[in-house]
């Protein structure tokens, strides 16, 4: 049986830095404990530093230290802002969590299946991850693509 033509693309060597330096180029993308602190705020909205500790605590113990270092990070990465200074201040999330996970899935698509999403897809699918539910709603998703009309690029 032919492989599929996305399983064919030629694999991307990433190119060296400049200085011959590999190291990895600083993320945008929120690290693991930073998707938990913006998940809080995104079910939460804004929090003062010792409700959004205390909400993470349910989960683990945090020190608040570390979640008030993590949010100064978070917010120079500009993913979350402060309102108010002090003990007053408050914390909420400056980016969507609809945004977030667009922007985190095209770095994972490109990252491990070298832009192929449909690569993805069929990870998801033939891999039993997926619910009869959630494949129905991507038939139902996939139907709604087809059925909408194109727009034409300008030339």
């Amino acid at each position: 049986m032919a492989e599929p033509a996305a399983a064919l693309r030629p694999l991307r060597v990433p190119q060296k830095r400049q200085g011959g330096n590999m190291a990895r180029p600083a993320s945008r993308h929120p690290t693991d404990g930073e998707l938990e602190i913006l998940r809080v705020l995104w079910h939460a909205g804004p929090l003062a530093l010792s409700a959004l500790c205390d909400e993470l605590r349910s989960g683990r113990d945090v020190a608040v230290t570390t979640v008030a270092t993590m949010l100064r990070v978070m917010s120079d990465k500009g993913l979350v802002r402060r309102t108010g200074s002090g003990r007053g201040a408050t914390w909420s999330a400056a980016v969507s969590q609809e945004k977030t996970e667009r922007r985190m899935v095209r770095a994972l698509v490109e990252r491990v299946f070298d832009g192929a999403a449909d690569r993805l897809v069929a990870h998801l699918v033939e891999g039993g991850q997926l619910t009869a539910a959630q494949l129905a709603e991507l038939r139902r998703l996939i139907d709604d693509k087809d059925a909408a009309p194109r727009k034409r690029k300008k030339s």
